[in-house]
C-alpha cells in the first residue's frame, strides 16, 4: 500500500520535482530491501527461538542462545519481540502455522481418514522426540500463549467433527458415537495428563501412542480397528 500511494504521487508531480521523485524512488528501494531483510531475520529468529524452546525448555533457553547461533546481537532480536514472552507467543504462531501447512500438503495424498490418522501419528512422535518435558511445564508460565493454544483448540474441535462426518461415511468410524460428547472426554484426558505431569513420568510419545489406542479404537468399526492395528 506504501508503495501504491508514493508510486502515485511521483506520477503526478514528475513534471516539476523530477529530482525528488528520483530521491524518493531510492528511498523506497532502499527501504523494500530492508523490510524483505528483516522479514527474512524475523522468520529465522522465530524458527530458531522455538527450536530452541522445544529443545532446551522455556526457561532454560536465554536470549542469548539465539542470539548467538544466528550471530546477530541480543539487542536486534529486542528490537523485533520486545521481551521473550512476545517472542515465544510469535514463534508458537508461527510454529503452528508451519505444522498446519506442513500437514495440510502431506494429507492431500492421503486416501482415507486412516492414512490422515497415520500422517498425524508420525508427525507427532517425531515432535515428541524433538520436545523437551520441561517446555511443556513452562508453559503454565505464560497465560497469552495458553490462551492462543486454546483458541486453536476450539478451531480444531470444529475440524474434528469434519473429519469424523468423512470416516464415518467412509466406513472406517461408528455412527453411534456421540463425537461431541467424545472430545469432551478426550480434553479431560488432555487437560489431566498436563495438570499432573504426567510427561515427567511416561514418554509423551507413550502416552499419545496409548490415548490413540484407547480413544480412536473405541470409536472405529471393524473395518477401522483392522486398519488401524496395521498402521500402529
Amino acid at each position: 500500500m506504501i508503495f501504491l500511494i508514493f508510486f502515485t504521487f511521483r506520477f503526478l508531480l514528475f513534471t516539476n520535482f523530477c529530482t525528488f521523485a528520483t530521491e524518493k524512488r531510492m528511498n523506497m528501494q532502499e527501504t523494500k530491501t530492508i523490510t524483505a531483510y528483516r522479514r527474512g531475520l524475523r522468520t529465522k529468529i522465530l524458527s530458531t527461538a522455538m527450536a530452541g524452546f522445544l529443545r532446551c525448555g522455556i526457561r532454560a533457553l536465554k536470549m542469548d542462545d539465539v542470539a548467538t547461533e544466528l550471530g546477530i546481537s541480543k539487542r536486534t532480536i529486542y528490537e523485533i519481540f520486545g521481551n521473550k514472552e512476545v517472542l515465544l507467543f510469535e514463534a508458537m504462531k508461527h510454529y503452528y502455522g508451519e505444522r498446519s501447512q506442513k500437514f495440510q500438503t502431506k494429507a492431500l495424498f492421503c486416501q482415507n481418514v486412516m492414512e490422515i490418522i497415520l500422517v498425524i501419528y508420525r508427525m507427532k512422535v517425531e515432535e515428541f522426540q524433538q520436545t523437551n518435558p520441561n517446555f511443556y511445564a513452562d508453559l503454565e508460565k505464560y497465560p497469552q500463549v495458553l490462551e492462543f493454544l486454546e483458541g486453536e483448540n476450539q478451531k480444531n474441535r470444529v475440524k474434528y467433527l469434519r473429519f469424523i462426518d468423512r470416516g464415518i461415511q467412509e466406513g472406517f468410524f461408528r455412527s453411534d458415537v456421540n463425537y461431541e460428547l467424545s472430545t469432551r472426554f478426550f480434553n479431560s484426558l488432555g487437560n489431566y495428563i498436563m495438570q499432573n505431569k504426567l510427561y515427567m513420568q511416561y514418554s509423551m510419545e507413550d502416552i499419545f501412542k496409548n490415548l490413540i489406542f484407547v480413544t480412536v479404537r473405541g470409536m472405529c468399526t471393524e473395518r477401522g480397528v483392522k486398519t488401524l492395528d496395521t498402521f500402529l
